[in-house]
């Protein structure tokens, strides 16, 4: 039977602090606490798989009998966004964060955007993308000026409304910026933002979102399952993260639902590789716009379905659920990302292993890729050993 990884993110769900938390101005934040106060939070299957028992975690009493290994792991590289978060996951670690501008971009930059485009430039400040369109929306439809916004993370977003700018044409301009933003502005995304609707009240972004990644800079664990002649199958904004590199084929979803379905699809799936899974709604929808209620929903949802996909998995699988930062909804400081440990939760080896803390998000891409029968060459340690003797 031929061997499968699958390895999920929960996009923002930290389990505390880090322990540099302080230098990015989030010391206290705890994801993982703020959602379990909530009468919506309800995951006995993490809970099984080992949540409640990770180092510093205090907040409900750990399974006696967890049926999978756990792990916390520390960020080693600098930054606390989507695009470094992944990566570290995959193998890369980044020394220095992807810029990004709490005062909007620079003058020069957004005049050759324009010059580019042929079009005007809207708002250049940190925004929130449904309040961008509520603030500039209407005045994107008079004059056709692109509302260009970004946001704590390295993004530099673009909306149009879809009568305005056809989707296309859209992807055009982002793929100029894309092109400009290089070196000291090299961003982590540029983000096509098409939206629709009559008026102020009304606008809402559509699902045709588009990301346009930075390339990695070096190796991932896309790269070594696919070059090893393995299938690489991506959830949600995977292939946008590592530009398409690496990936055999792509599944883009609209949201958690959607990619909670997609999973349970490809356990019944025959295939050899790895399924890189992504799931947005917790830092999209409800971290980011500090909604514990929410964010506790989406994790009992999530519960649910992990409930359907362990039966589904066989001897040959491993399972491994983590996440890419924080972004704690209780956290009132700021909406940005928190610097927060992660969890790292596996199924399908030796049971009940409590792996500590571990230095480095890289270990999930290592232990996949050494389940898989590759030699890592990532940075990261191996977990397997640990976990199958």
């Amino acid at each position: 039977m031929a061997k499968r990884v699958f390895l999920v993110v929960l996009d923002s769900f930290g389990v505390g602090s880090a322990p540099d938390a302080a230098d990015f101005g989030d010391q206290g934040a705890d994801t993982l606490r703020s959602i379990v106060q909530s009468s919506q939070f309800c995951c006995p299957n993490l809970a099984k798989l080992g949540l409640f028992n990770l180092d510093g975690v205090d907040l409900l009493s750990p399974d006696p009998a967890p049926v999978g290994s756990f792990a916390r792991l520390r960020e080693r590289s600098r930054g606390k966004d989507t695009t470094i978060g992944h990566w570290e996951l995959a193998g890369v670690e980044s020394p220095r964060p992807l810029p990004t501008y709490p005062n909007g971009f620079p003058r020069k930059l957004i005049e050759e955007f324009s010059q580019r485009t042929g079009r005007g430039v809207l708002c250049n400040k940190p925004y929130s993308g449904t309040q961008a369109l509520r603030d500039y929306g209407e005045e994107h439809m008079r004059t056709g000026a692109l509302i260009v916004y970004t946001s704590a993370d390295s993004v530099f977003q673009v909306a149009a409304h879809e009568d305005v700018v056809p989707v296309d044409t859209l992807y055009e301009y982002c793929r100029m910026a894309r092109e400009m933003l290089t070196g000291e502005n090299a961003v982590g995304r540029v983000i096509a933002r098409p939206f629709e609707g009559t008026c102020a009240a009304d606008f809402r972004r559509t699902s045709r979102r588009h990301d346009f990644s930075l390339l990695p800079p070096g190796p991932t664990l896309l790269d070594r399952v696919s070059e090893a002649g393995m299938d690489v199958l991506t959830v949600g904004k995977i292939r946008d993260i590592f530009a398409g590199r690496g990936v055999t084929e792509s599944f883009p979803t609209a949201g958690n639902a959607e990619g909670q379905q997609k999973l349970l699809e490809l356990a019944k799936r025959d295939f050899h590789g790895l399924a890189f899974v992504n799931l947005v709604d917790f830092d999209m929808l409800y971290g980011h716009r500090r909604d514990i209620d929410g964010y506790a929903r989406a994790a009992s949802s999530f519960d649910c379905t992990l409930g359907q996909l362990l039966p589904l998995l066989g001897p040959e699988d491993l399972l491994m659920v983590t996440a890419d930062h924080g972004c704690d909804p209780g956290f009132l400081r700021t909406t940005d990302h928190t610097r927060e440990y992660v969890p790292l939760l596996i199924y399908g080896a030796k049971p009940g292993v409590n792996l500590g803390t571990v230095d480095g998000f890289g270990a999930a891409g290592a232990t996949a890729c050494a389940w898989l029968g590759l030699s890592p060459r990532l940075q990261g340690e191996n977990l397997l050993p640990r976990i199958t003797a």
